[in-house]
């Protein structure tokens, strides 16, 4: 019982990194001049825009995709640090607990790949827009919400908008910046995402809910960042023009760009991802379990699996900018795989002083992988099929993400251990390893070599 309840408590860190992977997407291509000594602001303001479709300046469109990542993902990790509280008012049950956390991210999975098929046929920006007006006005209702079944239709209008949004968050910033920038402007918008997840986590309890002293409350103020968003990308956001797309894409798609299913390249990259979702929700949804099998008291326990999201902000930027900067993208992605194994191997046999070390690792590699891996998607595929690749990427790698923690589960169960569990997560690594190092080039390297 008491390893159940960890399980839904590692669940909810489960999850933020899962997204915090999930919205790393964007790309590689850098044809950097390596005389030029430019800094990171300079590289903003040379992340142009086609004067054509230049609303005010790029920074308008930066901050309204960091918005957008932030207000997606706070409204889904309120509820971890109140669930306790929403439980007793409501008088739900462990499993209808755990299901007003995860059937966002089953809606997602359903329809990842219709969503992107939707940005690519009415266009990004109505297909965005609509996504975060859906996630406003579902977490507006949940405030609304005397009983279960009214709290889980109301989270199913928010997974509907979180599905219409987040596999087009790649789409998003490939159609407005060109190739050699796309890089840099991920890691700005991906720390949104990954910021909104470590806040809502550290201060819905302690700050956002005295306010109110209710959980309705909790879910009304974290619904303000959702508005601003949806007020800010319809009022000051202009469609791209479909020429505004810079560079060619690169690889397999380049024969193939409507033939998403076909695509050997992609189905690589998103073998990669369901790694990606399989390890980390397995690593957050037990890694409490493990520290408090090594001595840790719960407490303490749950503060050093929370660490992976805080370590991960700074990487979700420098990797995918440092990438830029290089000319590549899997020079980056199969060390933190390799990284990640040794982590897992180390937590096997490593006394607890050693827990932080492994956290830090762990949180250092995850947030190198995920912005990385899906940076890809924009470099490889053409800007009218990123949407459905995306879609496809995303529904099948956040099976790994729901199948991890259940599995590691099952394993403890027969087992009476985490070891196995450890030993396949490395395992998986070390696959992930092979893999990346067969992904092919990207980014200035690349073309050189052609």
């Amino acid at each position: 019982m008491s390893s159940l309840i960890h399980v839904d408590t590692g669940s909810v860190y489960a999850i933020t990194l899962l997204k915090s992977f999930c919205l790393a997407f964007v790309a590689d291509e850098n044809l950097v001049n390596r005389h030029t000594k430019s800094t990171v602001f300079k590289d903003l303001q040379e992340a142009y825009l086609p004067p054509e479709t230049k609303p005010r300046s790029p920074w308008v469109i930066l901050l309204c995709a960091w918005l957008m990542g932030f207000a997606l993902e706070t409204p889904l990790f309120c509820v971890p640090p109140v669930m306790h509280i929403i439980t007793e008012e409501l008088r739900l049950s462990h499993a209808q607990s755990g299901l007003i956390f995860s059937v966002p991210l089953i809606i997602l999975a359903a329809i990842a790949i219709p969503s992107g098929a939707l940005a690519d046929r009415i266009g990004i920006r109505k297909a965005a827009g609509i996504g975060v007006i859906v996630i406003a006005a579902g977490s507006l209702l949940r405030g609304t919400a005397t009983d279960f079944l009214t709290l889980l239709v109301f989270t199913c209008l928010y997974g509907v908008g979180f599905g219409l949004l987040l596999p087009n968050l790649p789409k998003l910033v490939g159609s407005w910046f060109p190739p050699e920038r796309i890089g840099f402007v991920t890691g700005v918008y991906t720390t949104g995402i990954v910021f909104g997840i470590a806040l809502s986590l550290a201060i819905t309890l302690p700050v956002v809910f005295p306010i109110t002293n209710t959980f309705q409350g909790v879910f009304y103020i974290w619904a303000i960042p959702a508005i601003v968003a949806a007020i800010m990308w319809w009022i000051v956001v202009k469609e791209p023009h479909p020429g505004s797309r810079q560079g060619k894409p690169t690889g397999e798609v380049n024969r193939s760009s409507y033939r998403i299913w076909t695509n050997g390249t992609l189905w690589l990259v998103t073998i990669l991802f369901f790694i990606i979702n399989y390890v980390t929700f397995a690593w957050l949804g037990w890694a409490p379990q493990l520290m408090m099998a090594k001595g840790a008291p719960p407490a303490l326990a749950a503060l050093m699996a929370s660490v992976m999201p805080w370590v991960s902000i700074p990487l979700t930027f420098i990797a995918p900018w440092a990438s830029d900067r290089v000319g590549s993208r899997k020079l980056f992605l199969w060390p933190s795989f390799i990284l990640f194994a040794l982590a897992l191997f180390s937590a096997i046999y490593a006394p607890l002083s050693l827990g932080w070390a492994i956290v830090v690792a762990v949180g250092l590699a995850a947030g190198v992988q995920l912005p990385i891996i899906l940076a890809l998607l924009p470099d490889l595929v053409p800007a009218e099929a990123v949407g459905r690749a995306s879609g496809m990427v995303m529904s099948i790698g956040y099976i790994g993400g729901l199948v991890g923690p259940w599995l590691a589960g099952y394993i403890l169960d027969i087992t009476g251990t985490l070891n196995l569990n450890l030993i396949v997560l490395a395992g998986l690594s070390a696959v992930g390893t092979y893999l990346a190092l067969r992904l092919p080039g990207t980014g200035i390297r690349a073309r050189l070599h052609k």
